[in-house]
């Protein structure tokens, strides 16, 4: 009898090492996990920031583009403003591209914010995610309304050229 219980407290001092290192496994596992939510978090709002801002650059490009433009139309009327009005078209050009690159950051930062809410869906990595989603729609729309108003700017240049 003594014998058995000797053998059932070393099975129980056994399993009692086997918890304590369990334990120990789940509290390093349980930080790590912290520190990459945590880290996922800090990159979700990010790209989310990243997504705005790039918005904004298109927004802006789209601004100048359309400036560009009407610069060009204002000065179509006098053919000794052609250079002004080329150069007004090369703004615009140049502004629309400005708008697509911005565009494709706000795209590639909200499909970042997208990732990681797909790993860690989190209500506030959501709330950011879906703002990198606007930002990126709306970069989207200026840098298309860009690329158009560099197109009738260009048709304006044409116009001057085929009356020449």
């Amino acid at each position: 009898m003594t014998q058995s219980l000797e053998h059932v407290y070393k099975k129980l001092e056994a399993m009692q090492v086997d918890l304590e290192d369990l334990r120990n496994t789940y509290k390093g596992v349980s930080k790590r996990y912290m520190v990459a939510l945590t880290s996922l978090n800090t990159l979700t709002i990010h790209s989310s920031d990243a997504a705005k801002r790039a918005a904004k650059s298109t927004e802006q490009s789209r601004v100048a583009a359309m400036n560009a433009m009407i610069a060009a139309r204002e000065a179509s009327g006098n053919p000794a403003l052609l250079m002004v009005v080329e150069s007004a078209v090369t703004a615009s050009v140049a502004a629309a591209l400005a708008a697509v690159e911005s565009a494709a950051a706000a795209a590639a930062a909200a499909a970042a914010a997208s990732a990681a809410v797909a790993h860690q869906a989190e209500e506030s990595l959501l709330k950011a995610s879906n703002e990198a989603a606007v930002a990126s729609r709306m970069a989207a729309e200026a840098a298309a309304e860009a690329v158009k108003l560099s197109n009738q700017a260009r048709e304006i240049v044409d116009g001057i050229h085929k009356k020449s």
